[in-house]
């Protein structure tokens, strides 16, 4: 894609070098590690705060074939930025002629399922993704410059989606209390070192830029977009989303109402109450479980005034208008 992206194929081709220098001693147990949040520290990996099961397996990519097709698309996003709605809008948006709206199976499986992560694959098997018909839409966390180098690519597109992030770590607070089964941990205990840039995937601010820059140097391969724009204005940009993705809905669809269809199917009301993602669980490493509802806490835009005070919403907006400063990208 630009030259970030190629920028951080030749530091993953680096990391392969220090991997072999060490002869099988486990990189991940020599990082800088961190704890506070619920579940085990936090380690540094390439400037980005991750667990270690996705360092492991981000560098596994490395080495297991996986190869993207000039007909992919990748949603990336932060963690608990709309990731799971935005999945199901794009496999419904991609998948529409396939299935009808009574019968979708969006109706039947939770989206989460329906598109697979790069980094954790159903079973930990990257074979699994590799069998999916194109076009594939596949998701991820990761930041360009942790994609492994087989993903330096002119061929697939990417959609970022980002969110306010006072909202993001109210709703990241929440769902790692849920993983871990952590009701001891505060939410001020976490709040300082969300502000540091100490969170899963972060710096969140570092997230962002990385996706932004690559939406400026390559508009047509890379559409950045904000949760709270889609909440607002959901079939505009369900019509943007379709011509990016190169399935254009054409006059008749528009007059017939077919991108109104698909943000009722996608909606957080409807997704939230099917049973496909109210009951059930997902089998997580360590033999640990996650509820499928999980998934589907509130999706409100502002939900943070009911998590913090105004003095720390204030301290998060300075510290992010500073981290983003003269890049254009403002929340």
């Amino acid at each position: 894609m630009s030259q970030a992206m190629e920028e951080g194929s030749a530091t993953n081709s680096s990391s392969e070098a220090v991997s072999s220098e060490i002869h099988g001693v486990d990189l991940v147990s020599k990082l800088p590690t961190r704890e506070g949040w619920p579940g085990p520290p936090l380690v540094l990996y390439k400037n980005y705060w991750l667990r270690p099961l996705y360092v492991a397996t981000i560098m596994g990519l490395q080495n297991s074939g996986f190869k993207p097709r000039h007909d992919d698309i990748i949603l990336a996003t932060n963690p608990k930025c709309g990731t799971t709605w935005t999945k199901a809008l794009i496999f419904a948006i991609n998948n529409r002629f396939r299935y009808e709206f009574g019968s979708h199976p969006l109706l039947f499986r939770h989206p989460q399922e329906l598109v697979p992560s790069i980094e954790t694959p159903r079973d930990g098997n990257i074979s699994y993704i590799e069998k999916l018909p194109s076009p594939r839409v596949l998701g991820t966390h990761m930041p360009p410059s942790l994609f492994p180098k087989s993903m330096v690519s002119d061929g697939f597109r990417v959609v970022y989606m980002c969110r306010e992030p006072k909202d993001v770590f109210v709703s990241l607070w929440h769902f790692q209390k849920e993983i871990f089964k952590d009701n001891t941990t505060s939410l001020e205990a976490v709040f300082s070192m969300f502000s540091e840039g100490f969170s899963t995937f972060g710096p969140f601010w570092d997230h962002c830029l990385e996706y932004w820059r690559e939406s400026i140097a390559s508009p047509e391969k890379v559409l950045f977009l904000k949760y709270e724009d889609m909440i607002s204005e959901p079939v505009k940009y369900v019509i943007r989303l379709a011509m990016f993705l190169g399935v254009p809905f054409s006059t008749k669809e528009e007059e017939d109402g077919i991108p109104e269809e698909v943000v009722r199917l996608c909606s957080f009301e409807k997704l939230s109450n099917l049973d496909a993602n109210q009951t059930g669980e997902f089998t997580l490493s360590g033999n640990r479980v996650l509820k499928k509802s999980a998934f589907f806490r509130k999706g409100k835009v502002g939900d943070w005034v009911n998590h913090m005070s105004e003095e720390m919403g204030r301290k998060l907006d300075c510290i992010v208008e500073e981290k983003l400063k003269g890049s254009g990208l403002v929340f």
